[in-house]
């Protein structure tokens, strides 16, 4: 089942619900354009049911975007789940039942086929990162390297799928960077000004070495990433005074990499494959009269 926080559904709900009917307007903008010739085969107050199944092991994802796509094409459309948002299926599981025009339908299928299997990948990907550390207390943590226009969109599914947020955009928290600290001057010049600018503002580092691990360190960062660091340099954490700070491990992140620092002196790991290194859930929709 879907395992969102309450902190990561305040943060999303708001901005996502706004971005849902945009993004589903662009998506069909993009399909239909000036009109879906294919469909004018069909007498136009044809009526039909059509089931979608799911031909794959998955956690679907993007029930929202679904309804949607019909709610804007034809909002007399109608939608029977048999699956909740979360759940995981097995191959040939019928996961929603439709009824309505039958062009409707048709016109529909692809936007609504494209959300569903994109945002089911992405719930399914990060089910299998967030089950690799189920014992441990580290997080496992999104990043922004989503599809462009689908941030929200794949953040969401990321939390369905059991992991949690990194930062939404280059807005809610600072991540300062090599290029940040190098025309800054230094980790220490860089953090300083950071707090200066947006005092309430979480302000984590990456680093490359232990040194640099220390320099953040000395300058209080809320949070310090390392960056494709040696399974030794993170084993060494166990001996340093990491204060309040907390480490976060990036970098090539797999999931067998996972599970060897499930136990490590770490809080967070973050990886982008979670959002970019996704393979679509193959479905399909049937008309059944």
């Amino acid at each position: 089942m879907a395992s969102i926080e309450p902190s990561q559904r305040t943060q999303l709900s708001t901005a996502m619900l706004n971005d849902i009917p945009h993004c589903v307007a662009r998506a069909l903008q993009e399909d239909i354009g000036s009109g879906d010739i294919t469909a004018q085969l069909i007498p136009e107050q044809q009526q039909a049911s059509a089931v979608v199944i799911c031909r794959d092991h998955a956690v679907i994802c993007g029930r929202p975007w679904v309804d949607e796509v019909f709610r804007q094409l034809d909002s007399s459309t109608q939608i029977e789940w048999h699956i909740d948002e979360g759940d995981s299926v097995s191959p040939n599981q019928t996961l929603l039942t439709l009824r309505g025009n039958a062009r409707v339908l048709l016109t529909g299928e692809r936007a609504a086929l494209n959300f569903l299997q994109t945002l089911s990948a992405t719930a399914t990907t990060a089910r299998h990162y967030a089950e690799a550390c189920l014992n441990s207390p580290i997080k496992i943590l999104d990043t922004r390297k989503t599809l462009p226009g689908l941030r929200l969109a794949q953040k969401y599914a990321a939390a369905v799928g059991g992991c949690q947020n990194h930062r939404i955009g280059l807005y809610d928290a600072f991540l300062i960077k090599e290029n940040h600290i190098a025309a800054c001057g230094s980790i220490g010049k860089a953090i300083a000004k950071a707090r200066e600018l947006a005092a309430d503002k979480l302000v984590e580092v990456e680093v490359e070495s232990l040194d640099e691990l220390h320099q953040a360190l000395a300058a209080k960062a809320d949070v310090v990433m390392l960056d494709n660091f040696s399974p030794a340099d993170i084993d060494a954490l166990s001996s340093i005074d990491l204060g309040a700070t907390k480490i976060e491990v990036s970098g090539d992140i797999t999931e067998e990499k996972l599970k060897a620092y499930s136990h490590a002196a770490v809080h967070f790991i973050s990886s982008g494959s979670i959002t970019k290194h996704i393979r679509a859930v193959d479905l399909s929709m049937r008309l059944m009269d």
